[in-house]
């Protein structure tokens, strides 16, 4: 078989500030991560490799330059190749185009039968870039997935619901989008981190990539981002001890006089 993975390298949100003046992220010395969801999701195409022999793992990812030290993680938890799309073109591109630039790449690859992507990234929390992909292709696409067994040309996915679970199968090939429940994934190798970097990590710029420049970048986006900030921090609520009547009349005044009834 052979497995593509969509990853990003994305900052991790946990240090992340705004600045209140622009709105804007501050990722100076912020570092910079796989996204969780796609290192669940590379973790299930290393899985799958690890089963059957012959297969092979290749790792996408769109982004800056500096997005080669992800590449090289990813390639020494186990993939065999990583190809980074990387040029000014690509830049300001929203899901839609982003979706459609991943996806006019993983055409060039041509020979694939699973693709496997994070539910969401951190930085963005949109879960739109995977299934995206799954509609430029023409392909099936089974989300949230939390359990998944390969056999033959089908896949079957279990996946997670708000109030259970559904079970799902589809044929080859087809986009598996990963939660954390899936798996736990594996760590680096001293060895394995050795000859990530005697790998090559492949580039692939604006022409490198047969898209429409019509449909990149800020001009091909359909959608942006207007303003972000910070909300206001809450006050603090106010306790009503005691069950009797005053106090429940207390609550009804208190309500009342913020136009909650």
């Amino acid at each position: 078989m052979k497995l593509i993975v969509c990853i990003k390298q994305v900052p991790n949100t946990v240090e992340v500030k705004l600045d209140p003046a622009t709105g804007r992220l501050i990722r100076d010395g912020v570092p910079n991560i796989i996204n969780p969801d796609d290192k669940n999701a590379l973790e299930e195409a290393l899985r799958i490799k690890d089963e059957n022999p012959g297969t092979t793992v290749t790792v996408l990812s769109m982004g800056p330059a500096q997005a080669d030290v992800a590449m090289r993680e990813a390639l020494a938890m186990g993939a065999d190749e990583a190809i980074l799309l990387s040029d000014r073109a690509f830049g300001g591109s929203d899901t839609w185009a982003t979706s459609y630039i991943i996806a006019t790449a993983i055409k060039k690859i041509n020979d694939f039968d699973i693709i496997f992507c994070g539910r969401q990234a951190i930085d963005g929390d949109t879960a739109q870039v995977g299934p995206q992909i799954a509609e430029q292709l023409n392909i099936p696409q089974i989300t949230y997935v939390e359990e998944l067994t390969v056999s033959g040309d089908k896949v079957t996915a279990r996946r997670k619901l708000e109030e259970g679970y559904s079970v799902v199968e589809a044929k080859m090939p087809v986009l598996i989008t990963a939660i954390k429940e899936l798996n736990t994934p594996r760590y680096m190798t001293p060895a394995g981190i050795f000859d990530a970097y005697k790998k090559e990590v492949k580039v692939w710029g604006f022409d490198d990539v047969p898209v429409d420049p019509e449909k990149i970048g800020l001009k091909g986006s359909p959608t942006n981002v207007r303003n972000t900030f910070s909300p206001d921090a809450k006050g603090h609520g106010m306790m009503l001890d005691g069950a009797d009547r005053m106090t429940v009349k207390n609550l009804f005044d208190r309500l009342d006089e913020k136009h909650l009834l």
